[in-house]
């Protein structure tokens, strides 16, 4: 092993070891920390701009993202992604199975349909990775992450590799900043999540409706809308409540694809499937009375103060540390319920906390894969029209984009990213990056990306771009670095600088 390859593995063990503490003068913390935490890290003059307009007025402006206007080149990109702008019915109708259409299908057919589909996800991974990188307006791209976690639904289910784009377009993205209750609701009608979950199934025993798929009660949705988009695992409900939300959602599911009984949105309630008697539910009774039963529900569990505490927790430990202080949870949980679930609202409290300020949180927070992908393409400017390698990446770190198997999503904690493993790859990126062998500026053909094998990325062996200068890049980052991972730094070869910097303990941080 050569020695800069044991000093990248005696880093590697260095971040697992121990958390890094840095060092700034006020004015430089407030700015890398505001950065680090609202936004996916600093890109090259982030850190001026900050400065310059005070990190009191950059946060007032990231809370607003529409105030701040999209850069035209990202616009450009977004315009060329036609399957971001259809509704989920339509999606259907494009790119869904013949099978579903022709159960005569010919195989081939079936098969060449199946590949066409994957531009609808394609596009979806471009317009994620596109913005996270390059949008000014980070903090909606944060929150973006933040909740589709929190209501994840897994790509490779079925029909939902037509519909996950559409659902962080259309049910994540425009609330993300928005009233809970707003988002809640959204993500409960769309078809992404009717579908994952099961819901679209779910039928009163006996009903007229009952037929194929559609036989019973499925208690999927209703278990996990507690368990972990609501009220969290001990948030005080029995499996009774669990069997009556199933009972309340009975009839809501998907239209006929062609069917005039289907919205834009590709939801449809179904009354023949719907169970008309009363329920009992957290201790309130919900008179039958159709769609509007599970309005109520959702209304019911919006406003509860479990909720409040789970999303006060959950916020606070993105935002803050793996373990919050409980002083800061029932600060949010209390904003969130005097606000009727304002998410603006909350995560204005929370950026305005003294724990939020409080210097044994900084850069204590371990990035997840896509934070460390993201940040790292951010602080060298690297202009992205091929977002392969991104996604490559993310496959390899065991956090593919919309891959997430389970509804709880991908966690944000140290503990489930910090292995030698992930430290390996995680350095074999920022190396290929730093030194310009990674392809993201080199255009792509529409279909193909997506793949990619687990077990690796196509490895380029010449340089696709400039690599990355050290000391531009060490200045976007404020050279926050400890004596010993400087003197490392020093010691190298000048182009693995960059690399260094890239694979450092401090920058693994946020």
């Amino acid at each position: 092993m050569k020695p800069v390859e044991i000093f990248i593995w005696l880093l590697s063990w260095t971040v697992m070891a121990s958390p890094v503490l840095a060092v700034a003068a006020d004015d430089d913390f407030k700015a890398f920390h505001a950065l680090n935490r609202l936004a996916f890290g600093p890109a090259p003059g982030d850190v001026e701009k900050v400065r310059a307009m005070g990190v009191e007025k950059y946060i007032a402006q990231q809370l607003s993202p529409d105030s701040i206007p999209l850069p035209e080149n990202l616009g450009r990109k977004l315009d060329g992604l036609e399957t971001l702008r259809m509704d989920p019915a339509r999606l259907f109708r494009e790119y869904g199975p013949p099978i579903e259409r022709d159960r005569q299908a010919d195989p081939e057919a079936v098969k060449a349909a199946r590949e066409r589909a994957r531009i609808v996800l394609e596009q979806a991974a471009r317009a994620r990775l596109w913005r996270a990188v390059e949008s000014p307006r980070q903090l909606q791209e944060v929150m973006v992450d933040f909740w589709f976690n929190r209501f994840n639904v897994f790509a490779a289910k079925g029909l939902d590799r037509l519909w996950v784009g559409a659902y962080e377009e259309q049910a994540i993205r425009p609330h993300a900043l928005g009233r809970f209750r707003d988002l809640l609701g959204a993500t409960a009608r769309h078809p992404a999540m009717l579908f994952y979950l099961d819901n679209w199934r779910n039928t009163a025993p006996g009903s007229r409706g009952a037929r194929g798929k559609q036989q019973g009660l499925n208690e999927n949705y209703a278990r996990e809308l507690m368990e972990l988009q609501t009220l969290g695992v001990d948030g005080g409900y029995t499996q009774d409540d669990v069997i009556a939300l199933a009972r309340i959602f009975t009839g809501w599911g998907l239209g006929r694809p062609r069917g005039r009984d289907v919205n834009q949105g590709g939801f449809f309630f179904d009354p023949k499937r719907h169970d008309f008697s009363d329920k009992l539910f957290l201790g309130r009774t919900i008179r039958g009375s159709g769609v509007a039963e599970g309005e109520e529900a959702l209304d019911i569990l919006a406003r509860h103060p479990a909720t409040a505490r789970h999303i006060g927790f959950a916020l606070a430990q993105y935002f803050v540390a793996d373990e919050p202080p409980p002083t800061l949870v029932k600060l949010l949980s209390r904003r969130f319920l005097d606000t009727d679930g304002d998410i603006r609202a909350v995560l204005d409290a929370l950026f305005h906390s003294p724990e939020f300020w409080d210097r044994k949180y900084y850069g204590n927070k371990f990035k997840t894969p896509y934070q460390y992908a993201v940040s790292a393409v951010r602080a060298t400017g690297a202009n992205v029209v091929n977002v392969r390698p991104l996604y490559g990446m993310l496959m390899q770190l065991g956090m593919p984009l919309y891959g997430c198997p389970t509804p709880d999503g991908y966690k944000n904690t140290r503990a489930a990213w910090l292995n030698p493993d992930a430290m390996t790859r995680r350095i074999g990126f920022a190396t290929a990056l730093a030194s310009g062998r990674l392809p993201l500026e080199q255009p792509v053909e529409e279909s193909g990306f997506m793949r990619l094998k687990s077990n690796g990325m196509k490895r380029e062996t010449a340089p696709t771009a400039e690599p990355a200068n050290d000391v531009d890049l060490a200045a976007t980052l404020g050279g926050r670095f400890s004596p010993s991972t400087q003197s490392a730094i020093d010691a190298a070869p000048r182009p693995l600088h960059a690399a260094l910097i890239l694979g450092s303990p401090e920058f693994m941080q946020r």
